[in-house]
C-alpha cells in the first residue's frame, strides 16, 4: 500500500512537472528575452522615439496635400484623425481582445498552440507593431523564429506600457507598408481612394484593413477579387464583434469593389513643375537652416510641412486649361504641316536641322552618361541610332514603341510647349504654376527657367515710361508715321525703322488705340521719346533681371525674359504701381508643428498710383477692341481658320487688362492678362525657335497662348469658393490728374488748339 501510495506521489510530481514546465520554460525564456540574451533589445529612447522615415508634405493655400518629398511615401496622423470605421475594423479583424491584454493575449496563444497555428497565429496588434519597428529581418528557421517572437513579446508589454492602445493601434496604421508607395494609412487612403484617412467610409476601411493580412496578395491593383473577398471577411468580423449589423454588411457586401487610384510618383498628381522648383527651394533653405543640433534637416526623412501659396483648385483649373487647349493646338500644328519638307522646322536646310539635332544630342541625359563612362564617339552614335524599347508621350497617352534615341529626339521637336503662372497682385502669392505639358517627358520648366523672347508684352513697360515721364493720356495722338533711329544718334550699326505688322500707316492713333492694336510705329515714337535707359530702369523696378540691350528694338520685346519675371512685373500695375515679388511659399514646419521659417514678398514702389492706373486704363483697351477683342466674342463672330477651331465664344463681359505677344516668325505667343486680384502670364512655342506656324493667323498670342488664360478664368469664374474678382479696377484714393475719358480729352485739346503736324518724327 505504501509502496503504491510513492508511485501515486512521483507520478503527481512528474504531471505536475509536465504541465508546469511549459510555463516556467516560457516564463524563464521571457526573462532571458528581457535581458537580451536573444540579441539587443531597443532601448527605451528607441522605444519612446521609433525611427521613422516621414515624408516632407507640400501644403496648399486651401489645405490640400498636392505632393511630397519621400524615401518612404509616409505621413503620421493622430487617432482622432482616423475615420471611426478604421479602428473597428483593425481590431475586429486582427485583435479581438485587443483593448483587454497588455500586449500578449495568452488566451490567443493558447487556441494557437492547441491548434498547433491551423486557425490563424495569436500575434497582437502590439506585436506586429513591435515586429515592424524593431525585426530588421524575419529569421528564416523556425527555431531562429521562435526567439524573435519571444523578444517581439518583451517589447510589446513594454509599448502597453509606454503607449495608449490608442496611440500603439495608430503608430500599427502609420507604419504598415500598403504597397504602390502608400506607407501608412493616410498615404493608402490618397492613393488607393483618393481621400483623406478621416473620410475613408466602412467600405474602404475594410479594404485597407484586409490588406494588413499580405498587402503583396491583397494588392487591390493586381487582384482586386482577391480584395473583394477579403474585405467581405473584415465586413463579417465585424459583425461578430458588434460593430456592424448582419443586415448591413449583408447590404455593403453586394457593393463591388471601386479604387479611385492616384499615383504617387515625383512626376505624377497636381504641380510638378511647380514642386521640382520647391525642391530646389528648399535645398537652399536647408543649406542656410540647419537643426538647433547644428545637423542638416532631411527633405525626404525628417516630415517637414511647406505651407505654399498654390490653391489647388486654380492649379488644377490651369493644368486642365493648359491640356485642352494644347492638345488641340498640337493637333492643328499636324495639321498644319502635313505633308511639307524639314517640317516643322520654317527654312531651315538639311545640314542646318542637322546641326540642331546634334545640340539636342549633346543636352540630352543618355549623352552626358556616355560621356561620363568615356564611350568613344563611334560608339555614342551606334547608341543613339540603334532602335530599342521606349514610351513615348503623346497627347492620347504614352506610347509604347521601339524607335532609335535619334528618332525619338525628332519626334519630340515636333512639340509645342507652354508655360503659365498666376499670381495676386496684391500679395505675390503664386496661385498656380505651370511648367510645362507633361513633367515626365519634358522636365524644362518654362515659368522660371525658360527665356523667350517677349514680343509686344515689353511694350507696356516702354508706355508706362513714357507716361510717368512726360504723363500723357491714353488719348494722347500720334501719327502712325514710321519713325527712324539713325545709327549717329544712338549708336546702332545702321539706321534702324521699324515696320508695322501689316504693313499700313496714316492717319493717327491714340496712345491706347496704339497699344491695344499693338501698332509698332506709336511704341517706336514713345521710345524716341524717352530713350532705351529710362525703360531698362523701369523694367529693373517691374523685377526683369534678364539681360535688355541698351537699343531701341527693345521697344518691340527682342529681350529673352521669363514667364516668372513678366507676371510679376504686370502685377505691378494692378497694385497701384507697387511691386510685389511673387511668392510661393508662406511657412515651413517640423513635423511637431512647430514654424521653422515664415516667408514675406519683397516689395517697393515703382510708379505712382495714378500712373499704375493710367497704365491699366491703357491695357484694358487690348481686350475691349485690340488683339486680345476674341475675349469678347460671341457665336455669330466666331472665327475659323482652315475648318479648325482655335479657341472658343468666351464671352467675357468684365473688365479685363491684358497684352498678346507675337515674335518674329510667330515663334513664341504670349498673352498677359489682369483682373484686380489675379495677374497671369501665358507663353506658347516649340522648342526651337525655327520649328512655329508658318502664318500668323496660327502663331499669334491671341491664338497660341490666349485661350489658355480664357478657359481658365471660366473655370475659376465657375468655382463659387473662389473669389477671383469681376469688378472694376480700383482707381486711386488720391484721384487720377491723367485725363481717361478720351471724349473729355478732345475736348480739351480742341481748346487748346494741338497741332499735330508740327510735331517731330
Amino acid at each position: 500500500m505504501a509502496a503504491n501510495n510513492t508511485s501515486f506521489k512521483k507520478y503527481l510530481k512528474w504531471l505536475w512537472f509536465l504541465a508546469l514546465a511549459p510555463v516556467v520554460g516560457i516564463i524563464l525564456i521571457m526573462f532571458m528575452a528581457s535581458w537580451g540574451w536573444f540579441g539587443p533589445l531597443p532601448t527605451v529612447e528607441e522605444l519612446e522615439n521609433p525611427k521613422n522615415y516621414l515624408a516632407s508634405e507640400i501644403v496648399s493655400a486651401d489645405g490640400k496635400v498636392i505632393g511630397k518629398y519621400f524615401l518612404e511615401n509616409r505621413t503620421h496622423v493622430r487617432f482622432e484623425e482616423l475615420s471611426p470605421y478604421l479602428p473597428q475594423a483593425l481590431i475586429a479583424t486582427e485583435d479581438e481582445r485587443y483593448l483587454s491584454h497588455s500586449g500578449i493575449d495568452f488566451r490567443g496563444l493558447a487556441r494557437a498552440i492547441a491548434k498547433l497555428g491551423s486557425s490563424g497565429g495569436a500575434s497582437t496588434i502590439s506585436q506586429q507593431l513591435s515586429k515592424m519597428l524593431f525585426t530588421e529581418q524575419v529569421a528564416s528557421s523556425k527555431f531562429q523564429r521562435v526567439f524573435q517572437k519571444f523578444k517581439e513579446w518583451i517589447i510589446a508589454v513594454e509599448l502597453e506600457r509606454r503607449y495608449t492602445k490608442e496611440e500603439i493601434l495608430v503608430m500599427y496604421l502609420n507604419r504598415y507598408d500598403f504597397l504602390n508607395l502608400a506607407v501608412g494609412i493616410e498615404s493608402a487612403a490618397q492613393i488607393y481612394f483618393n481621400s483623406s484617412v478621416d473620410s475613408l467610409d466602412v467600405l474602404e476601411s475594410a479594404t485597407l484593413v484586409g490588406m494588413l493580412k499580405n498587402s503583396s496578395y491583397y494588392n487591390p491593383r493586381r487582384f482586386p477579387e482577391r480584395v473583394e473577398e477579403r474585405r467581405n471577411v473584415v465586413l463579417s468580423q465585424m459583425v461578430r464583434n458588434n460593430f456592424l449589423s448582419r443586415l448591413e454588411a449583408d447590404s455593403l457586401k453586394k457593393i463591388p469593389m471601386e479604387l479611385d487610384y492616384q499615383r504617387a510618383g515625383h512626376n505624377d498628381g497636381l504641380a510638378p513643375y511647380f514642386r521640382e522648383y520647391l525642391r530646389g527651394f528648399m535645398r537652399e533653405w536647408i543649406d542656410k537652416n540647419p537643426k538647433p543640433d547644428g545637423t542638416e534637416y532631411n527633405l525626404y526623412t525628417d516630415g517637414l510641412k511647406i505651407y505654399t501659396t498654390v490653391d489647388s483648385r486654380m492649379q488644377q483649373y490651369a493644368e486642365e486649361s493648359m491640356r485642352a487647349h494644347m492638345s488641340n493646338l498640337q493637333r492643328v500644328f499636324y495639321k498644319h504641316w502635313e505633308g511639307r519638307k524639314n517640317a516643322p522646322f520654317q527654312d531651315l536646310g538639311s545640314a542646318d536641322i542637322e546641326r540642331l539635332m546634334q545640340q539636342a544630342v549633346r543636352r540630352s541625359e543618355r549623352y552626358r552618361v556616355a560621356r561620363k563612362n568615356d564611350l568613344p564617339r563611334d560608339s555614342i552614335d551606334l547608341e543613339f541610332n540603334t532602335p530599342r524599347e521606349m514610351s513615348v508621350f503623346s497627347w492620347d497617352g504614352e506610347i509604347d514603341t521601339v524607335m532609335t534615341p535619334m528618332d525619338s529626339i525628332r519626334y519630340y521637336k515636333w512639340f509645342l510647349q507652354t508655360g503659365m503662372l498666376s499670381m495676386d497682385p496684391e500679395t505675390g502669392f503664386i496661385k498656380a504654376w505651370v511648367g510645362g505639358i507633361d513633367h515626365k517627358h519634358f522636365k524644362y520648366d518654362h515659368v522660371r527657367l525658360g527665356k523667350r523672347q517677349v514680343g509686344s508684352t515689353f511694350k507696356p513697360f516702354v508706355y508706362v515710361t513714357a507716361i510717368d515721364q512726360k504723363k500723357y493720356s491714353p488719348c494722347y495722338e500720334v501719327p502712325n508715321v514710321p519713325v527712324r533711329f539713325e545709327k549717329e544718334e544712338w549708336g546702332l550699326l545702321k539706321d534702324w525703322q521699324p515696320k508695322n505688322s501689316d504693313d499700313e500707316y496714316g492717319g493717327q492713333l491714340s496712345l491706347k488705340q496704339g497699344l491695344a492694336e499693338s501698332v509698332n510705329t506709336i511704341t517706336a515714337y514713345l521710345m524716341k521719346q524717352v530713350g532705351p535707359k529710362p525703360v531698362i530702369e523701369m523694367a529693373r523696378n517691374l523685377g526683369v533681371e534678364g539681360e535688355i540691350p541698351e537699343q531701341p528694338a527693345i521697344c518691340l520685346g527682342t529681350p529673352d525674359l521669363s514667364l516668372h519675371e513678366m507676371v510679376g512685373a504686370y502685377g505691378t500695375f494692378a497694385n497701384d504701381g507697387i511691386y510685389t515679388e511673387p511668392t510661393a511659399v508662406l511657412r515651413i514646419e517640423d513635423k511637431y508643428g512647430i514654424v521653422l521659417a515664415e516667408f514675406n514678398p519683397m516689395t517697393r514702389e515703382v510708379m505712382s498710383a495714378e500712373t499704375a492706373y493710367t497704365a491699366v486704363s491703357l491695357l484694358q483697351g487690348v481686350t475691349e477692341y485690340g488683339t486680345g477683342i476674341r475675349l469678347r466674342t460671341k457665336w455669330g463672330d466666331y472665327s475659323y481658320i482652315n475648318d479648325v477651331v482655335t479657341g472658343y465664344p468666351y464671352e467675357f463681359e468684365n473688365p479685363i487688362a491684358g497684352k498678346t505677344g507675337t515674335t518674329q516668325n510667330h515663334s513664341d505667343g504670349w498673352f498677359m492678362g489682369m483682373v484686380p486680384n489675379l495677374v497671369t502670364g501665358v507663353w506658347v512655342g516649340a522648342e526651337d525657335r525655327a520649328a512655329h506656324f508658318r502664318s500668323i493667323a496660327y502663331g499669334q498670342g491671341a491664338t497660341m497662348a490666349l485661350p489658355i488664360w480664357a478657359n481658365y478664368m471660366k473655370k475659376c469664374y465657375a468655382d463659387k469658393t473662389l473669389t477671383v474678382s469681376k469688378a472694376e479696377f480700383d482707381p486711386p484714393e488720391s484721384g487720377v490728374g491723367i485725363e481717361l475719358n478720351c471724349e473729355v480729352y478732345e475736348q480739351k485739346q480742341k481748346a487748346n488748339n494741338v497741332n499735330f503736324d508740327e510735331i517731330e518724327f
